[in-house]
């Protein structure tokens, strides 16, 4: 199963997004699934609002998923919420944590 990842990231380093998601990972991949890569560094372009440009970015990976695992907390960022609603709109399997 393609699976996306919802994970907050407001006020976390990269270094911490990194290491929740890469533990998160692990499980399912040991588990049999493919996990879409959503860590974005791609520069943004001029004249965009990042998170903007971000969350589209996510809502495609969504259209390539099986399923959306939102992470701890998914709830309390606005980006994990419009991302659930997606999910929720397009029939995808929703895992929450």
């Amino acid at each position: 199963m393609k699976i996306m990842i919802s994970q907050p990231m407001n006020g976390k380093t990269e270094e911490q997004i990194r290491k929740e998601r890469a533990e998160l990972v692990k499980k399912l991949e040991e588990q049999g699934h493919e996990v879409l890569d959503t860590i974005y560094t791609d520069e943004v372009p001029e004249g965009y609002d990042a998170r903007i440009y971000y969350l589209s970015k996510a809502i495609r990976a969504i259209g390539k998923a099986d399923a959306v695992v939102f992470m701890k907390d998914w709830e309390n960022a606005r980006g994990c919420r419009i991302e659930n609603q997606v999910a929720l709109a397009y029939g995808k399997f929703i895992k929450i944590l």
